[in-house]
């Protein structure tokens, strides 16, 4: 629905006033004086004025037999050319004032600023996600297969927002939540351009220097604490702190107007003091209603071991999916996943889009500027 409005209509009003005076300046000043004389000058006048009139009518009686003084006038003493070129003239002057009152109105019309106003019912199922990725040196070589994973992931959303993590010791963040997907990608095709390398050991020291510094840039403020690794549960805890409405202190389940979830990618294999454990991490995420779909990058013999079995069982516990790396279809099935999440809430909100829209005003007034410059034109000929 659209319609037209004035966002600044005390123009109007203010143009009203400043017409009124000019009005009210001009008949001032070219109103005609009368003076009242006495009673004496005005029966002078009038014997004077009879007695030239007899006379003038004695003479001229029969000279111009069909015309009576009295009937003389401007028509009369203009006669021919003369007369048109003074009606012409008059109507001219007429013409101009109107067309200079028009394009004042029409002045004042773009000075109060004519929108069109356009009400949008819009209706949209979003989500906001995060990408979570364990960067510590037992995860490193496998996060090249993660981030070819993550892309996949991006290019079957569409309206969702996204945003990427990394942590080690410490998190860093690799881009906030956007739904620019030129963004993600780039960001995403840089990560996985600097990871290329980093297999094992081997290949990293046959990196060139390019791509050493490629990968230095990318783990840059991962690791700032000294003697720890993988601290996962602050590092899903970072990944948390990038949702909206995420509170650390939540004691109770809160609630959540835009559905969120975190891809937690790791092996799982922790080496030092985190502040939270795993389980206190998933526990936050639960208590602000942000899934948490786990994704296993251990290897594939390592499945069973005590550390990939407690990553999946909070998984489980919090009520996300949990997927393993090598499986061909995770990717899929972590789409499907969040796709089915329970938490999901249509949002329907009414948007009220305001665009000045000047152009019949402009087009209007240029017309009658133009129209006024030749009539002015023409007058003083």
């Amino acid at each position: 629905m659209s319609g037209i409005t004035l966002r600044w209509p005390w123009a109007l009003l203010v143009g009203g006033i400043l017409l009124l005076i000019l009005l009210v300046l001009v008949f001032w000043f070219t109103r005609k004086k009368y003076l009242k004389p006495d009673a004496a000058k005005i029966l002078s006048s009038k014997e004077r004025l009879k007695t030239t009139l007899q006379a003038l009518r004695n003479k001229h009686r029969k000279q111009t037999p069909g015309i009576r003084l009295l009937s003389w006038g401007l028509k009369t003493r203009l006669k021919g050319t003369a007369w048109s070129q003074y009606r012409t003239y008059k109507a001219l002057v007429i013409s101009c004032t109107a067309l200079a009152l028009l394009a004042f109105g029409c002045s004042v019309g773009l000075v109060s600023r004519p929108s069109s106003v356009e009400k949008l019912q819009t209706s949209s199922v979003s989500r906001n996600i995060v990408l979570c990725l364990d960067v510590s040196g037992s995860a490193l070589p496998f996060d090249e297969q993660v981030i070819s994973s993550y892309l996949q992931l991006v290019s079957k959303f569409k309206t969702e927002r996204i945003g990427m993590s990394i942590f080690n010791s410490t998190s860093k963040t690799v881009f906030p939540l956007t739904d620019d997907y030129k963004l993600v990608t780039s960001e995403l095709d840089s990560a996985l351009t600097a990871l290329k390398g980093v297999v094992n050991q081997t290949s990293i020291n046959n990196m060139t220097t390019q791509q050493y510094q490629d990968i230095n840039n990318f783990l840059s403020g991962t690791d700032n604490m000294k003697g720890s690794s993988s601290l996962i549960g602050d590092g899903l805890v970072s990944c948390e702190n990038m949702l909206p409405g995420f509170s650390a202190s939540a004691q109770t389940q809160q609630a959540r107007v835009t559905p969120a979830s975190i891809v937690l990618a790791t092996d799982n294999i922790l080496a030092g003091r985190p502040i939270y454990t795993l389980h206190q991490a998933v526990r936050l995420a639960k208590l602000n209603s942000i899934r948490v779909d786990g994704l296993y990058i251990g290897p594939n013999s390592s499945l069973s071991t005590p550390d990939a079995q407690a990553f999946k069982q909070q998984i489980d516990w919090e009520g996300g999916s949990f997927f393993s790396r090598q499986n061909g279809q995770s990717v899929e099935e972590l789409v499907q996943s969040i796709e089915d999440q329970k938490i999901t809430q249509k949002t329907k909100a009414q948007t009220v889009d305001i665009t000045d829209n000047p152009d019949i005003w402009v087009i209007v007034l240029v017309a009658l500027l133009c129209v006024l410059f030749l009539l002015l034109g023409w007058v003083r000929r």
